[in-house]
């Protein structure tokens, strides 16, 4: 049974606790008290199911915040998670539960912390996940801006790290092959590809599969992983042209 069935059939859904095993239970209808404070399993089952459901939760939760649910968000997310045609109507109703649930987005995020701590790579590629949906139809509205920021403080990235990811995705040139990287346009050629090396072993799809990273998200390490191979590409021709 793929996770999508597991999730909506209810075989694992109750025994996931917190905000995202209430938003379970919900969903599937079950009159059962998932309680807020129960320890969600260590299993690796259940842990990919509640990241799943609640990064389900949190691309619902953001999609409401500027008031509007685009076409070209519900195509991002598709995309992301590459959801069965066979299953789309159940997990829109994971989606269409978490945007009218009571729980606020902060208590999903705390959750999914807490689930992932320890493994940041898996945090930094939801935030990814984030802003590729948001950024799907055009612009990252203010609110979703600020929706995300509150996440990734949630997850404990620094301010730095916070303003680095908004600015990568966000500022005057996100196209920017310096941009895309995160170096400055004066970095030297060492420097630059330390920095590259770096970020091509923290990214690698592979190294993420070995550190648990759902295949949910391997997409987003694919998608990650070839943008900086081109911006560095692109530098190092440009570069060259100079010389």
């Amino acid at each position: 049974m793929s996770i999508w069935g597991k999730i909506i059939g209810g075989t694992a859904g109750l025994a996931l606790g917190g905000p995202i095993g209430a938003l379970i239970g919900l969903s599937v209808g079950a009159a059962v008290d998932v309680g807020i404070e129960r320890t969600v399993s260590d299993s690796d089952a259940t842990k990919h199911i509640t990241f799943t459901i609640g990064t389900i939760a949190l691309a619902a939760k953001m999609a409401k915040a500027d008031g509007v649910v685009t076409r070209e968000e519900v195509d991002a997310f598709k995309q992301v998670f590459r959801v069965p045609t066979s299953e789309m109507a159940n997990v829109g109703r994971v989606f269409d539960m978490a945007r009218q649930h009571t729980a606020g987005f902060e208590a999903y995020a705390k959750q999914l912390a807490d689930l992932m701590q320890g493994n940041r790579t898996v945090l930094y590629d939801l935030l990814e996940a984030l802003f590729f949906i948001a950024k799907s139809d055009g612009s990252v509205h203010p609110d979703e801006l600020k929706f995300i920021r509150t996440v990734a403080d949630i997850f404990g990235l620094t301010d730095a790290e916070i303003e680095s990811l908004v600015i990568r995705h966000t500022g005057a040139d996100p196209d920017s092959p310096y941009t895309i990287l995160g170096v400055d346009p004066q970095v030297s050629d060492k420097a630059l590809k330390a920095h590259y090396r770096q970020l091509v072993r923290d990214n690698h799809p592979d190294r993420m599969i070995a550190e648990g990273v759902p295949n949910d998200l391997i997409a987003v390490a694919t998608r990650r992983a070839a943008e900086i191979n081109a911006a560095f590409d692109k530098i190092m021709e440009s570069r060259l042209r100079k010389n």
